[in-house]
């Protein structure tokens, strides 16, 4: 009873946002406020506490997650601070996979922006409950209810206003405790509580009303007292409020300016009294690596789980970040897991870390609910399940978007082609959205991201932590492959006869056709052909490895070798001769014949088309659009007068390749006052 008491004093949360929305200053005060960190660390000075890598403190934004551990109330909570760029989102992605709740950040004046639509979607997908942060009410053009609006229609949530913000008078009204908080001193550390005013609360008798109904959804016996304008029982209230931000039906949401040291308190109140715990959460549900469909539900006791959710090397040293979801791991215990290839593992987690974001303090045990730093672990990456060894389970591994945007490099001076390649094997390691292939035209070593920002951080590096020197050539865009008819092809695959009798002459034939399939489909493959002669029946050795030779030749296509998507292969008919169709066979038989029916199915070329938004002042409206437009741009949407700092929004798919060094162009047109955000969207015919 002692761990589960523990573990209900825990709250895993994550800080996410749009970029520039103030995540990572939101951060830096919840650290200052709860002792964790003795002095605040602004972004716009490089010297955020949780931004520790070079790169970071250069650019003033945030490219890595960093976790780190704040007290508040007897209460432990592990904060994962995410990048806000859309080219690092495989950052959010993994650390949303392991956090029990989040915090979305939203800009005062902008609210809801494409890439607050895009954790939004990750949060949805792992049913993260969530609290949201109005942040920079006190700039020009702020507006609390257009925010909690945009909420409730782009994001399809129902917002809960908990605190109400005053930025002129650096107070916030709490709607629950009916208490009007000032935030004094020097940096917004002392709380001046005080009942609020009778006028005062009556403006807010809006927001009071909204805060009831919401609650009342979750306990009927509020909704005669917030019909009659009564005020619900605090504690009433906020039971009401928890339920339904657990259920992932109700968003409290607070407003403020971490900046300016205003409201980020009871942000954290509202954390422990409405976050979940690691025990409020369903239990994780794995399966066995055998591959059948049972589910096993990591409730209770027994044997160690934990999932590897990010690679990093520290001190030039490979650490593995885990959290743990059943049982305890100790320093010098060994695991086995499952790789990526199928490969069943086992190593020793030789030592265990604490982290304060660029800080790591030996620890002797991480029990559940924990996130912990592994050194040790050689072939464990990102998504890989951790066991007790002889008790291997897989949880749902971590989906990493494949790269969209590429650079030709070759070594710079003072470095070797050996010494290039150790390096970008590891950042490779590290990051699941970057790749290192070689052009088949050219026989260029291509470095593949996620965008223009993404490779230069990357190569940045490079030279800083491993001082390795890199040329590069001008970003180009990644392409698939995919074919506009369907088409059938029949293939025999044979050896040639050889002298030595001992040796058994290899042949089979398989029949198959393609389809294409709309856009976003990926790749369907069916085997279930007809056995010649008849009789004959497919083991399933045989099966799998046509199967295999599919994927195989999927993966390079007839016109630059790039993978094909978007399409569905049958495989209509096999013929066995005997022992000489072995699997191998098989596999070499229908890789021939899909060859053969996708050089007949009109093969083409796909490129990566971006969703894109652009805010620029309207007076530059005209122009923007039309070079979006001669970029070959899809205009979605145009929004004129109704946003809250008198610009224009644009809302377009363009494909990437036009898109490169767009960022230049528009500063232009607009003397530097317009800003864009992209991202991927799916592969398409231009």
């Amino acid at each position: 009873m002692k761990k589960l008491s523990r573990l209900s004093h825990v709250r895993n949360i994550g800080v996410a946002a749009h970029v520039d929305a103030g995540k990572t200053t939101l951060t830096e005060r919840i650290l200052f406020y709860t002792g964790a960190s003795y002095k605040i660390g602004e972004v716009h000075d490089g010297a955020a506490h949780m931004d520790y890598l070079a790169e970071e403190q250069r650019h003033g934004i945030t490219i890595t997650a960093a976790v780190t551990k704040a007290p508040w109330r007897e209460h432990l909570i592990q904060v994962v601070d995410t990048p806000g760029h859309v080219d690092f989102t495989i950052e959010v992605e993994r650390a949303m996979r392991v956090q029990d709740g989040c915090i979305l950040v939203l800009d005062g004046v902008r609210a809801v922006e494409p890439q607050t639509e895009t954790v939004w979607r990750q949060r949805a997908r792992f049913n993260l409950p969530a609290l949201f942060f109005i942040n920079k009410m006190d700039r020009p053009g702020a507006d609390y209810r257009q925010a909690l609006a945009a909420i409730r229609q782009r994001l399809k949530g129902e917002p809960a206003p908990i605190t109400v913000p005053l930025p002129d008078e650096q107070a916030v009204v709490h709607l629950i405790d009916r208490t009007l908080i000032r935030f004094m001193g020097e940096q917004g550390e002392l709380l001046e509580a005080q009942p609020c005013p009778d006028d005062l609360w009556a403006q807010l008798a809006a927001d009071r009303e909204a805060l009831g109904l919401a609650a009342a959804e979750f306990d009927e016996s509020l909704i005669e007292q917030v019909l009659a304008g009564e005020t619900p029982e605090p504690e009433v209230l906020r039971a009401a409020i928890r339920r339904g931000t657990l259920a992932g039906r109700l968003f409290p949401c607070y407003g403020g300016s971490a900046l300016r040291n205003l409201g980020v308190q009871p942000v954290l109140d509202g954390v422990i009294d409405f976050l979940p715990a690691p025990l409020d959460r369903p239990p994780a549900i794995g399966r066995r690596p055998d591959g059948g469909s049972e589910e096993v539900v990591l409730g209770g006791d027994g044997p160690l789980v934990a999932l590897a959710f990010k690679v990093q090397l520290w001190d030039g040293r490979r650490h593995v970040f885990a959290r743990i979801y059943r049982n305890t791991l100790k320093a010098g215990d060994p695991v086995e897991f499952v790789g990526p290839d199928g490969q069943t593992r086992r190593e020793q987690a030789a030592r265990l870390f604490d982290i304060d974001a660029g800080k790591k303090t030996k620890v002797d045990q991480a029990e559940p609910g924990q996130i912990v730093l592994i050194a040790g672990l050689r072939f464990a990456t990102t998504g890989d399940t951790l066991c007790a060894p002889g008790h291997l389970i897989g949880l749902e591994r971590i989906e990493a978007r494949a790269p969209v945007l590429g650079l030709a490099i070759e070594p710079g001076a003072g470095t070797d082609e050996e010494r290039l390649l150790e390096v970008l094997d590891k950042v490779t390691q590290e990051d699941p959205t970057l790749a290192v292939e070689e052009d088949p035209e050219t026989g260029q070593r291509l470095l593949k991201g996620m965008g223009e920002l993404h490779l230069q951080m990357v190569l940045e590096r490079l030279g800083r932590e491993f001082g390795v020197q890199v040329r590069s050539g001008r970003p180009a865009v990644a392409v698939r492959e995919t074919i506009r008819r369907g088409a059938a092809a029949d293939a025999l695959f044979t050896t040639p006869p050889l002298p030595d009798s001992k040796h058994l002459d290899l042949m089979a034939r398989v029949a198959l056709a393609v389809e294409p399939l709309t856009r976003g489909a990926g790749t369907r493959v069916d085997v279930a052909p007809r056995v010649l002669p008849e009789g004959a029946v497919l083991s399933d050795e045989q099966r799998r490895a046509i199967t295999s030779g599919l994927r195989g030749a999927l993966d390079s296509g007839p016109l630059q070798g790039a993978a094909l998507l978007d399409l569905a292969v049958q495989v209509r008919e096999a013929e066995l001769f005997g022992a000489g169709s072995t699997p191998e066979a098989l596999a070499a038989a229908a890789g021939k014949a899909l060859r053969k029916a996708l050089e007949e199915a009109q093969p083409v070329l796909m490129q990566p088309v971006m969703a894109l938004e652009v805010i620029i002042p309207e007076a530059n409206l005209g122009a923007v659009l039309g070079d979006l437009q001669a970029r070959a741009a899809l205009i979605l949407e145009t929004r004129t007068g109704d946003t809250a700092d008198g610009n224009a929004a644009i809302r377009a798919e363009a494909p990437l390749a036009a898109l490169l060094g767009y960022t230049t162009t528009l500063r232009s047109q607009t003397q530097g006052r317009g800003q864009f955000s992209m991202e991927f969207l799916r592969f398409d015919i231009p």
